[in-house]
């Protein structure tokens, strides 16, 4: 990726020597930058060298006659690349940092610097740090200039089978594997992005996001399925196991901080043996210590409430089912929804108690019920608190049989993130539920980074289709695809699906050729009150 400028410099002290950072090797088509590189402090020549610098903007091929060099001398391959659409077959050409276009002084000092670290790694020289310096150069580099309001997001990516690719096929192998992986990292990148080699066989990668910002989670979600894919090393297949930590940047977050957070979700990835992507929670801010504590306040006192979403029949059009979903009217805020009261939870410590209060609220609401509303299911929902429980089974089922509900009426619904601690154990626990009777749903299915192994794993019913799946379906000819084989898995292994968002007549109609069972979304209702309810179940049987 481009290199992004740096921001401040500190002036080198004056010595009555020339200070040589390193040494660089060019190619022909390179040589014409050789006044620029002596400026910057390297020196050229032509054995063992720490860099080597290939002009490969008229073809790429250029690389790969250095690439046996770099190996043999353990060098950095820096290669100057005409655009960024060749970014990813300089990485596969053996390219270990790119430049784009005609490189002016400023970026390549930067550059150079950046793969003169590399080489050190390399060849196991290191450098000793500063007291407070990290080796995260380059995503540091491109997030210091960004305002602090500008979202971001930073992923540490780490390979963790790759000592067994240098056990079985060698050193030079191994290092041609990870820039395969580099130029697949790259090639899911944006253009406003950088990808640095981090310690070991990790990356280090940063770009521009939006806060909440689907595309973030799918680029990272899209990039562990690259990396997931076989490598062919010497004519060999092999499979690397990846770990990836993710942070997302909170409004006045300084990049280090932001940087920070993303090794710790790494090491949290790396401690699981459930899903292989970690995001770290949002740091805590003034405001969010106050919500805290009026949650605490709120639910001690009752004042949250609960609303039912409708889940419609896709063949008949009638309602059979709702999902129970927590709102709060704050005094301050606004009402606020479910992801926001857990989120507030969480970080209080209320986490199980904002669920008891919900999950008992709304079973028995639904057990209230009379006429045809009697006849409804209610989704209820288990967080990731709830399933950590050893006694959730029997404290969950205590809850449907004093709430007077019939269990066949009860869904218990889970979202992918409250599944990745241990799967056995959540499989057992959710095992115990169906064989009281209820009903057991994965929520969000899509927006995770492991859901074919939740489906192989757990004892399903239901399987909800995230929105943004959803919503793609009347959209490119690849989002009908991916729904349609979503819909295939399902009923392949018996589930029934819901799909999540529907808001018009077109998702709806190619939702029911596809063969999905139910939908929940604005075309129908939003969220309602029961009164509300009742009056959208006497018009749909009217």
């Amino acid at each position: 990726m481009l290199l992004p400028p740096p921001r401040r410099r500190t002036t080198p002290p004056v010595s009555d020597e020339p200070t040589i950072i390193g040494t660089v090797a060019c190619d022909a088509g390179a040589k014409v930058l050789a006044d620029r590189i002596r400026a910057a402090g390297w020196q050229i020549c032509e054995n063992v060298v720490d860099i080597r610098l290939v002009d490969a903007r008229s073809a790429i091929d250029a690389i790969v006659a250095e690439d046996a060099r770099a190996l043999a001398d353990r060098s950095a391959l820096l290669a100057v690349i005409a655009d960024q659409a060749a970014a990813a077959a300089a990485y596969t050409a053996g390219a270990t940092h790119i430049l784009v276009g005609e490189p002016d002084e400023r970026a390549l000092r930067e550059a150079l610097a950046f793969a003169g670290r590399y080489a050190r790694r390399l060849r196991g020289a290191g450098r000793t740090r500063r007291v407070g310096e990290t080796s995260d150069g380059a995503a540091a580099r491109f997030l210091a200039p960004l305002e602090l309001d500008e979202g971001a997001s930073v992923a540490l990516i780490a390979i963790t089978r790759f000592d067994t690719v240098n056990v079985a096929f060698g050193r030079d192998a191994g290092d041609r594997l990870l820039r395969e992986a580099a130029a697949r990292i790259a090639s899911l990148l944006p253009a406003r992005a950088v990808i640095e080699r981090d310690e070991g066989a990790r990356f280090i990668i940063a770009f521009g996001s939006d806060p909440g910002d689907r595309a973030a989670t799918a680029r990272i979600a899209a990039i562990e399925a690259a990396l997931n894919r076989r490598f062919i090393v010497d004519q060999a297949e092999a499979s690397l196991g990846i770990r990836i930590g993710v942070a997302h940047r909170a409004a006045g977050e300084d990049g280090a901080a932001l940087i920070r957070r993303a090794r710790e979700a790494l090491d949290r990835a790396l401690g699981s043996d459930g899903a292989a992507v970690r995001t770290a929670p949002q740091p805590q801010t003034a405001s969010d210590v106050l919500l805290a504590a009026d949650l605490h306040r709120a639910i001690d006192r009752h004042e949250i409430d609960i609303l039912f979403q409708p889940q419609v029949s896709l063949r008949v059009g009638k309602v059979i089912g709702v999902e129970a979903l927590a709102r709060w009217e704050h005094p301050v805020h606004g009402v606020l929804g479910a992801a926001t009261l857990f989120a507030a939870a969480d970080r209080a410590g209320l986490a199980t108690a904002l669920s008891e209060h919900i999950q008992a609220l709304a079973l028995r609401r639904a057990a209230g019920w009379r006429g045809a509303m009697a006849a409804l299911r209610v989704a209820v929902n288990v967080t990731a608190a709830d399933l950590a429980r050893g006694d959730f089974p029997d404290y969950f089922l205590d809850l449907v049989r004093r709430s007077g509900i019939a269990p066949s009426q009860v869904t218990a619904e889970v979202t992918e993130s409250g599944l990745v601690d241990d799967l056995p154990i959540a499989a057992a626990r959710l095992d115990a539920l169906r064989g009281a009777g209820l009903r057991v749903a994965i929520d969000d299915f899509g927006t995770g980074y492991s859901s074919l192994a939740y489906l192989k794993a757990l004892p399903l019913d239901y399987l909800k289709i995230d929105r943004s799946l959803t919503q793609d379906i009347a959209g490119e000819p690849r989002g009908r695809i991916v729904v349609r084989g979503i819909i295939a898995i399902a009923a392949g292994l018996g589930l029934r699906t819901i799909a999540e968002g529907v808001e018009n007549e077109d998702e709806r109609r190619l939702l029911a050729d596809e063969g999905c069972d139910l939908y929940q979304g604005f075309l129908c209702a939003g969220p309602l009150d029961e009164r509300e309810l009742a009056q959208l179940i006497d018009t749909k049987d009217g």
